[in-house]
């Protein structure tokens, strides 16, 4: 209630200037809303929303069994509680590309300021995994140019992921972006790039704006922000470091109190309560309880 002052049409159209500042913007995941109120007080420039992390919190895995509800539901708690600009994973569309333009209404309506939509087959596969399939080029753009027909903002970004770089080579996975953007791709996404020289190669061939993946343990070295500025990118994400963060601590917290019984071994690596608060700002909420309920009421009838 009381955390965003920008609608989502301001987040918007402050995403479209970063995205022509020349400046990298840094996004990172976010696997709740409330992590994504921290990326905010941090000081980064927007927050991801990755569907791995999605299906992860559900107990599932990353190969296309969360539903479009679930996504567009996430996106807009997350959406709700910042003002940076968010966007979001919607997979391949969820369906026909009927469906992709159907996603992107619901995610416009969610309060969203973009999302991704990848060239693999249903059920997909995480990106930096091997066994990975691809649709034809033509059914990509298919998928493109409804999503793109379908936007109501035109400062809603529509990003095209393609994950062909595994499956056809770089020249191949150069010329469907290419396509992509012909559609009405707003933005291209390079997926399970192998090396910096394969980076620069595609920021060469493209004209527009194109996103790194810097997720752990995968097929791409983890870039420094200094090394990506230099290859002129313009965005990065980092999409599961939280959850990975979070579910690290996890581990180790549950096992202290396996084996010590209590928890007073690994209160120093906790939130503490007051910073939970802090976060949470349970101060202005307090505030804005009082100035409704804390107000006299005249006994003298209005006139």
């Amino acid at each position: 209630m009381l955390f965003t002052s920008k609608s989502a049409a301001e987040k918007r159209k402050a995403f479209r200037e970063g995205l022509a500042s020349g400046k990298l913007l840094q996004f990172p995941g976010a696997f709740n809303p409330l992590c994504a109120q921290m990326i905010e007080r941090k000081g980064f420039d927007g927050v991801y929303i990755s569907g791995a992390v999605m299906a992860a919190d559900l107990c599932l895995p990353d190969i296309g069994l969360a539903t479009m509800t679930e996504f567009v539901d996430r996106g807009r708690q997350i959406a709700n509680v910042t003002d940076l600009p968010a966007f979001i994973d919607i997979d391949t569309g969820f369906g026909e590309p009927m469906a992709a333009a159907r996603t992107i209404r619901s995610m416009e309506e969610a309060g969203l300021a973009g999302c991704h939509i990848e060239d693999q087959v249903m059920p997909k596969r995480c990106g930096h995994l091997d066994g990975k399939e691809i649709v034809p080029t033509d059914i990509m753009i298919q998928r493109v140019k409804a999503a793109s027909d379908a936007k109501r903002d035109q400062n809603f970004v529509l990003i095209a992921r393609s994950d062909a770089r595994a499956v056809e080579g770089l020249d191949k996975a150069i010329d469907r972006m290419k396509a992509y953007v012909d559609a009405g791709a707003d933005m291209i996404f390079p997926e399970a790039m192998k090396s910096e020289k394969e980076f620069e190669t595609v920021r060469a061939a493209l004209d527009v704006p194109i996103l790194a993946n810097m997720t752990e343990f995968g097929k791409s070295r983890l870039l420094n922000k200094k090394e990506l500025e230099a290859l002129g990118f313009n965005v990065v994400i980092y999409p599961v470091t939280t959850l990975r963060l979070a579910m690290g601590a996890c581990d180790v917290g549950l096992d202290n109190i396996l084996e010590d019984g209590d928890q007073n071994g690994v209160l120093d690596i906790m939130q503490h309560r007051r910073d939970l608060y802090d976060l949470l700002r349970y101060h202005d909420y307090n505030k804005f309880d009082e100035s409704i309920y804390n107000f006299q009421v005249s006994d003298t009838p209005m006139e």
